[in-house]
């Protein structure tokens, strides 16, 4: 039986067919590269950034499977015919380090091969992560090869001399042959799918930080760490401060704003330095490898960060990791990285999208919740490019939460993508603590309430009972939030709204000149098929009204219909409304 590995010394194309023929997995086409103008890649379009794909924008209605799952092709059979029938257009998908170099400079290409087929025979998408040096902080995922040999490829130190198995970015080595096969994957990915463009972004390492210490206290760091800080970012700091992040400029001013010095100097004494310090170390070891990668194939890509406490406190999350605080750095030390991206298991979900969106930094959320509510508000609030339940196969129901709000979500793509940005749309999300919300969009103020009977007796949705058990999809001890009510509003005219969301009611109000009573003209539940509105119930009567108290409404100018959006199942209406004195 041939051998499954290739070595680059011999001809690529003729080894891949013959690793191929020996793991009895059918072969992908090698399609012609692509120009790299028509390959997937990320675009301002107005004042929002967008992800590309097959020339449109694209919205990732994504799932990440478990960490082992796609090691085994067999494995994930069951689960793709599932994935495809929760309305996911993409799936986040490891690919290791350890499984594609088993051994130094032979490369195996079946995993991302099979991963690659599976995913077009169920019309998916995929974002592979590079699963390299680091995985969660530690080195798991490194081939064995590498972790054995602990001279040439060292490992991170704690303050009492402990080795970590946590491979050290000061290793020049560990960092070129993570490099060499990275790129060494991009270069087939190019060849294999450059046409077809199953593969459209990646995620480069993994929660990468330290645990163990303040900083790596190896040798060759702490000597680095006595150094000035590099030249190369304190000009870039300068450059751009007047468009720094506002905490990192006054972390910075706190401490003198210095232009040169050693690293205490310039970002204070102890945690700050230590931070700083080991942020441009990662950001300098990845920004490298994606270089590598991006020289053969040029995919956005982007790392991802593990966000410690709900609050973010300096010092409270993996060392060096890629956390708001410190965007600047990560730009400067990976110029080819296209962001940075938050895994969002704490309950302040918008506090994270807000920070992660400063400065312009696109949002994609690889891991999170399957949370129906934080999914709306993340597309239409904060305009991300997607996001990505994670352990998405324990939730592989299509008649999960999750799965019908992607299905609202992508009939609502086309619609959502166009209003990206633009000022013409919002979503909201409350519950029993916040019960209400002003929306003013448009001509008119939605005034939103979390509930799904009437104004005048409301039902609002229960909350999990006290103690009840974490969902799947976050880490050992997450606390779901409660059940909360969601929507998405897009003003498609002077006086029209499509409106899509679940256990909320909506009223309206003036938001300008003229007549002082807003009432409803139509209202209309539906689909889109294919980008085009296909109308299905006419509602009126006990659909529309809210209320009966009517002369009392009358006299805060309000009419008593509204909005009712009940029901486990996110609805889509379309409203017209029209204004009365």
């Amino acid at each position: 039986m041939s051998t499954k590995y290739v070595n680059y010394s011999s001809t690529l194309a003729a080894s891949m067919f013959c690793l191929i023929a020996a793991a009895g997995v059918a072969p992908i086409s090698v399609a012609q590269p692509a120009q790299d103008t028509n390959l997937p890649h990320l675009e301002k379009r107005g004042a929002v950034t967008q992800l590309i794909v097959d020339g449109k924008p694209f919205l990732a209605l994504a799932g990440e499977v478990g960490n082992s799952s796609s090691s085994s092709l067999e494995y994930m059979k069951p689960i793709w015919p599932k994935l495809a029938q929760m309305h996911l257009n993409t799936v986040l998908t490891p690919v290791s380090w350890e499984l594609f170099e088993p051994e130094e400079g032979k490369f195996d290409f079946t995993l991302v091969d099979g991963l690659i087929r599976d995913a077009r025979l169920h019309d998916l998408h995929l974002m592979f992560l590079w699963f390299g040096t680091w995985k969660n902080m530690v080195s798991t995922y490194a081939p064995v090869w590498v972790r054995r040999d602990t001279e040439r490829f060292p490992l991170w130190q704690d303050e009492r001399g402990n080795k970590l198995p946590i491979l050290s970015t000061f290793g020049e080595e560990t960092r070129k042959a993570d490099a060499r096969a990275f790129a060494a994957l991009m270069r087939h990915l190019r060849k294999v799918d450059a046409r077809e463009q199953t593969v459209v972004m990646m995620q480069i390492e993994n929660e990468v930080g330290g645990s163990g210490g303040a900083r790596d206290g190896s040798a060759a760091a702490s000597e680095v760490f006595g150094k000035p800080v590099p030249q190369e970012l304190m000009d870039t700091l300068q450059k751009q401060k007047d468009t720094l992040i506002p905490d990192f400029l006054k972390l910075w001013e706190d401490a003198g704003s210095k232009t040169s010095g050693t690293w205490e100097e310039v970002f204070g004494r102890g945690t700050p330095a230590h931070e700083a310090f080991m942020t441009w170390s990662y950001s300098r070891y990845i920004g490298q490898v994606i270089a590598a990668g991006k020289a053969e194939y040029p995919l956005p890509m982007f790392v991802n960060a593990s966000l410690g406490r709900a609050d973010g406190k300096l010092g409270t999350y993996p060392c060096g990791g890629p956390m708001p605080l410190f965007l600047d750095i990560w730009r400067a030390g990976a110029p080819k990285l296209d962001m940075i991206s938050p895994d969002i298991y704490v309950t302040n979900f918008t506090d994270w999208c807000a920070r992660y969106t400063q400065s312009e930094n696109p949002l994609f959320i690889p891991e999170t919740r399957a949370n129906p509510a934080n999914a709306f508000l993340a597309v239409g609030q904060y305009n991300a490019i997607g996001l990505s339940p994670f352990g998405i196969e324990r939730d592989a129901d299509p008649a999960s939460a999750l799965s019908k709000s992607y299905d609202v979500l992508g009939q609502l793509a086309p619609l959502i993508l166009e209003n990206q940005g633009k000022g013409t749309m919002r979503s909201v999300a409350v519950d029993a603590e916040n019960p209400t919300q002003k929306i003013p969009l448009g001509n008119y103020i939605l005034n939103v309430h979390f509930g799904t009977g009437r104004l005048d007796r409301p039902q609002a949705a229960p909350e999990l009972p006290a103690g009840a058990p974490p969902r799947a999809g976050g880490p050992p001890g997450a606390v779901q939030p409660p059940n909360r009510g969601y929507a998405v509003f897009i003003a498609t005219g002077p006086d029209e709204y499509i409106v899509a969301g679940s256990g909320v009611l909506v009223t309206f109000s003036p938001n300008s000149p003229g007549p002082p009573v807003a009432a409803l003209a139509s209202v209309e539940e539906g689909t889109f098929v294919k980008g085009r509105w296909t109308p299905g119930r006419r509602l009126n009567g006990d659909e529309i009204m809210l209320s009966y108290g009517l002369s009392e409404l009358a006299a805060q100018n309000q009419t008593g219909s509204g909005l009712r959006l009940s029901g486990d199942t996110p609805r889509i209406l379309r409203v017209k409304l029209f204004r009365y004195r």
